[in-house]
Formats: C-alpha cells, sequence, structure tokens
C-alpha cells in the first residue's frame, strides 16, 4: 500500500505541482531502474529537496529509497514520525554519532538500510543551509561508504 501512496503523492501530485508551480524540469532518471541500489549526495537549501528527488526518481524504484532525515526534527512527536516515515519514506536517524548505542548510530542505521536493500538520499551538510553558500560537510557519507557492504 505504502508504494502505491509514495507514486500516487509523488509521480501525480508533487511532480506536478513543482513542474508547474515552481518551474523544475525533471530530466529522465530511468537509468537508475538498472541500478541495484544507490546513495543520492546533494545539497540541501530547502524541504522541497527531498520532494524534488523523489519526484524525479522512477516510480518502480521509489519505494527502494529512504531519504535521511534527523529524528529530532521529523519524528519529533510520535505521529509526525510515522507521517514522514509513511509519506517520505524516511530513515530518521540521530544528529550525532553513538557509538556505545550501534542501534542509535547513524551511520549503523544507515548500514543497516543498504543491507536491508535501499537506496539512500544523503544530504552531507546534515542541515538546510542558504542558497549558494555550502557549508561544512559532515563525515557520514564516507564512513557509509568505507563501509563496503553494498558494492
Amino acid at each position: 500500500m505504502q508504494k502505491l501512496v509514495l507514486n500516487i503523492t509523488y509521480r501525480f501530485f508533487i511532480r506536478w505541482f513543482l513542474k508547474i508551480i515552481i518551474g523544475v524540469k525533471f530530466d529522465n532518471a530511468h537509468f537508475l531502474k538498472s541500478e541495484k541500489q544507490f546513495i543520492i549526495v546533494a545539497n540541501h537549501n530547502s524541504h522541497l529537496d527531498t520532494m524534488t528527488i523523489l519526484a524525479s526518481l522512477p516510480s518502480k524504484i521509489i519505494d527502494k529509497v529512504k531519504p535521511v532525515a534527523a529524528a529530532d526534527h521529523f519524528g519529533k512527536t510520535r505521529l509526525k514520525g510515522i507521517l514522514t516515515n509513511y509519506f517520505v519514506n524516511t530513515l530518521l536517524i540521530q544528529r550525532k554519532r553513538d557509538k556505545e548505542n550501534p542501534e542509535n548510530d547513524p551511520i549503523n542505521k544507515m548500514i543497516k538500510a543498504i543491507d536491508d536493500g535501499y537506496s539512500l538520499i544523503i544530504f552531507p551538510e546534515g542541515t538546510r543551509g542558504e542558497p549558494e553558500q555550502q557549508q561544512p560537510l559532515k563525515p557520514g557519507v564516507a564512513y557509509v561508504l568505507q563501509s563496503n557492504t553494498w558494492f
């Protein structure tokens, strides 16, 4: 059921809203269908960044892509966490490493999601920034790639 909801939400509502109202031009991303898994690493200026990336994905794979998001914001309440997970398919993580509690460590959560067959959307700045100004990158992407569990 979630796959159907994601497809309807992003292929029809979000995609057409972004095209008509915002003026987003989508390139063909169908080449991603032939990839077993991937990580999209993107700059992050707006919550529309995640919606735009999800709307650009082929509908066949949208349910296998998890945007990585801060649990303290998107999972602040139980209801918000449930809705965010259902309608955005997020992987909610802590902002700080927790090496002493591996189940809560964000790097381990990302690696587990990859091991479970998901692809990820990661914003390595760790938060939304100002347009045209890059913030320092967090090392999480490098740690995930270094794990070698998925390629």
